[in-house]
């Protein structure tokens, strides 16, 4: 059996006192992909801001690698191997895709690690390599999703989180970009993706959480999310 990476328990938060999430539970294995899927507004951004300790959490735990890091800021979360890819990409316009790109591993001073580590995310994405010099700003919706991505992965994270990765981009990107998500899974690091578009993020899952309202409804294996009369009613119009 994989060993558990992130451990989220109970945990309770929101925003200026209001509460946006109440007592969500959920754990992610090493070398899984779990998918985080619900309506818009349903507490999946706050579930992931919480856990990459841009907030904290009111009450509840949460653990890493074994480690508690219910109070962690976010650049300590990132040191120990957290990268989160924010909702709408958040990308430095200005810069180019290499300037953003070792923005993406500015926790290490390591050069040579920092250069394979940038090759690989060239050999992931070669759009990427041939813009390099681009500004970010410049490029299409999919290609900046990709570069947010790729972003992400120069820490060499034990855990990526990847939230609304389909947002503002055609279907046929959507595509792509998850064939992506199952490739930097397959080469070794755990993914845990919030995701709008319930059938395409449960097609890749290995695992999955439902959550409405701020409250997990439903927890299982993909498929058996996918087959699930509530899941199929409520988000695939079936």
């Amino acid at each position: 059996m994989n060993d558990v990476l992130l451990k989220v328990e109970n945990v309770h938060c929101g925003y200026g006192g209001i509460p946006v999430i109440h007592g969500v539970s959920l754990e992610v294995k090493e070398g899984e992909i779990v998918a985080i899927v619900g309506a818009n507004g349903a507490g999946k951004t706050t579930t992931m801001r919480t856990i990459a300790g841009l907030m904290h959490p009111w009450k509840g735990k949460i653990s890493f690698n074994g480690e508690d890091i219910t109070h962690s800021p976010a650049h300590n979360t990132l040191r120990k191997g957290i990268s989160y890819v924010p909702e709408g990409r958040r990308l430095f316009g200005k810069l180019t895709v290499r300037e953003n790109l070792e923005l993406g591993a500015f926790t290490s001073n390591d050069r040579s690690f920092i250069k394979e580590r940038m090759e690989e995310v060239f050999n992931l994405f070669p759009i990427l390599a041939k813009r390099e010099k681009q500004l970010a700003e410049t490029m299409s919706g999919g290609e900046q999703q990709m570069l947010a991505i790729a972003r992400g992965l120069m820490i060499k994270p034990s855990l990526l989180m990847i939230d609304e990765l389909s947002l503002g981009l055609m279907p046929a990107l959507v595509e792509k970009v998850m064939e992506n998500i199952v490739e930097i899974n397959k080469s070794g690091t755990t993914i845990l993706l919030v995701e709008q578009m319930v059938q395409e993020a449960l097609e890749i899952a290995h695992r999955g959480y439902v959550i409405q309202t701020g409250r997990i409804v439903l927890s299982g294996t993909a498929k058996e999310l996918l087959d699930s009369e509530e899941v199929r009613k409520a988000y695939l119009g079936m």
